[in-house]
């Protein structure tokens, strides 16, 4: 009894901190900023026609089934082993795709820290530590790691607060880098900041991550709701703070999607801020070892949930044998990540940031597609079971709030990974992204085919 009472440590107030740290990626403010002012629009619009119905049918799928699988499992409930296959295939590749995305954004904040270039090998050196050191700590459950994601979750916070308030001054006394007429705030449809309406979407999601915590919560049918439409709350009011600060410093069309809250920082202070500046920049850099440990804890779950259900490679299905973490996945998360930085070397000299990020991002968004159709389809099929939070509304209702959040994550996807022009330009920076999304569509879909292929064969046996 007294081994349960202390496993249930994972409180309301560290749900919602590790919400704010699970969905607010500090790393995704400066690609949001690179839309421009009318990012404000468009925040205001993807709030109401996407995070209010994600968060709804997010909270009712979590604490209606709240098991290991999260979104892997609600899919495969509704729509069979095919598709939940598919959907956990989608959710873990982001994860190593993201890891490799942040780890090549290290040794450039290095550099700014200590005001020089950090060379190939070094930065190689420095990729590979940050993706090893975060599989190394996934090794263990995510209580031995609370105070990392509330510690990531207040610097997050401070690192938006500090960016927004700065901001402030600087429009006050300086001026602003874009103007902030109706005309810059309305949606421009340009194609260029169009294809990082998609970050946004990426900010807004996460939520369900926490229904893999349940296990450890006091109360997680109480809890969970609570955790996602406070922290809901809090994650939009912090992002739209903090791209107010980026928006007032930086030129929309100079903006870094790698390191523009930090050049930000740096040109809201001017010379003054050197010791500022790498403070700051250290924070921004365990933010992201938050970022890394907070998901793995919950895409390694969900992965070893899948591979034991036979829809995942049975790799993924190792576990430890002292506190039964997921390693298996974790030890596939650093390899595939390794393997990303690695090839790096050999791609042109470009944003690879952007690249890896923006890749990740089609990944992840795929996952997230079935979700809808299979909130609808389980309220069909599974009528009578409890549902301890249930979205209201009658039948059209429950239809529109499901097709909003779809349409919005298709059309997030066309506008980043298919080429809607054929500039040089726009291709070079489209075109890998493309070709990347497919391979790893095509792996996916082999991966499916040996499991079922396996699956029949082994029923046979049986």
């Amino acid at each position: 009894m007294n081994q349960i009472q202390n496993k249930k440590k994972f409180k309301l107030t560290d749900a919602i901190l590790s919400v704010i740290c699970v969905v607010f990626v500090a790393e995704a403010a400066a690609p949001v900023a690179a839309i421009g002012n009318s990012q404000y629009f468009w925040w205001i619009f993807l709030m109401l026609t996407f995070l209010l119905p994600y968060g709804l049918i997010s909270s009712e799928l979590g604490t209606t089934y709240n098991g290991e699988g999260g979104l892997y499992d609600w899919i495969r409930k509704a729509f069979g082993k095919r598709w939940g296959g598919r959907a956990s295939w989608y959710y873990w590749i982001n994860f190593p795709l993201w890891m490799a995305s942040l780890a090549v954004i290290f040794p450039e904040i290095l550099g700014i820290v200590f005001g020089c270039e950090v060379g190939l090998v070094p930065s190689l050196i420095i990729e590979l530590a940050f993706i090893w050191i975060v599989v190394a700590i996934s090794f263990y459950p995510v209580c031995d790691s609370v105070w990392i994601l509330n510690g990531a979750a207040v610097i997050k916070v401070l690192l938006a607060v500090v960016v927004g308030g700065l901001g402030i001054y600087g429009a006050i006394n300086h001026g602003v880098a874009n103007e902030y007429t109706l005309e810059y705030l309305l949606p421009s449809f340009d194609l260029n900041s169009l294809s990082f309406i998609s970050v946004i979407l990426f900010n807004f999601l996460g939520f369900e991550v926490v229904c893999t915590f349940a296990d450890d919560m006091e109360n997680p049918k109480k809890q969970i709701p609570q955790a996602i439409i406070v922290g809901g709350i809090v994650i939009a009011a912090i992002y739209i703070f903090s791209a107010f600060g980026i928006g007032v410093a930086i030129p929309t069309a100079e903006v870094s999607t790698s390191s523009g809250l930090i050049d930000s920082l740096q040109l809201l202070t001017g010379k003054s801020g050197g010791m500022f500046i790498s403070v700051m920049s250290i924070l921004f850099l365990l933010s992201l070892f938050g970022n890394m440990i907070s998901w793995s804890l919950g895409v390694n779950n969900v992965a070893c949930y899948a591979a034991l259900n036979g829809d995942m490679p049975k790799v993924f299905a190792k576990k430890s044998k002292k506190n039964d973490m997921p390693t298996g996945a974790a030890i596939m998360n650093g390899i595939v990540a390794s393997a990303v930085v690695l090839l790096a070397m050999f791609l042109p000299n470009q944003d690879l940031f952007w690249s890896f990020f923006a890749l990740n991002l089609v990944m992840f968004l795929a996952a997230y597609l079935p979700v809808f159709p299979a909130f609808l389809k389980l309220r069909k099929i599974d009528p009578d079971r409890e549902r301890p939070f249930k979205v209201s509304g009658s039948n059209f209702i429950l239809k529109i709030l499901a097709i909003l959040p779809m349409v919005m994550i298709i059309i997030s996807i066309i506008f980043i990974a298919i080429p809607l022009s054929f500039e040089k330009e726009a291709l070079s920076e489209t075109l890998p992204i493309t070709i990347g999304s497919i391979i790893f569509f095509i792996i996916g879909e082999f991966l499916i085919r040996d499991k079922n292929r396996n699956n029949k064969k082994e029923g046979k046996g049986i």
